[in-house]
């Protein structure tokens, strides 16, 4: 069953506190989404390190419940 993005708002919120998070499912299927995610806590770390923080707070859901998530992440906005 599809995540929905609700769920992966929540689940990025709670694991980064303070996160700024919009979604986009791309192909309305619930298994493909772009995830922007904005947050304090990113600051000084490489992109890899943002990333990994993100599929940290979604405890293990990429690649099986959550099928795809294109991620974009930054420590404030441009």
């Amino acid at each position: 069953m599809p995540m929905q993005a609700d769920d992966i708002i929540r689940l990025i919120k709670d694991g980064i506190p303070g996160a700024e998070v919009e979604i986009q499912d791309l192909a309305g299927d619930g298994d493909h989404y772009a995830a922007t995610v904005i947050a304090p806590a990113f600051a000084g770390k490489s992109k890899i390190q943002q990333h990994q923080m993100v599929y940290g707070a979604l405890g293990g859901r990429m690649g099986g419940v959550l099928h795809a998530l294109k991620l974009t992440t930054m420590a404030q906005r441009p």
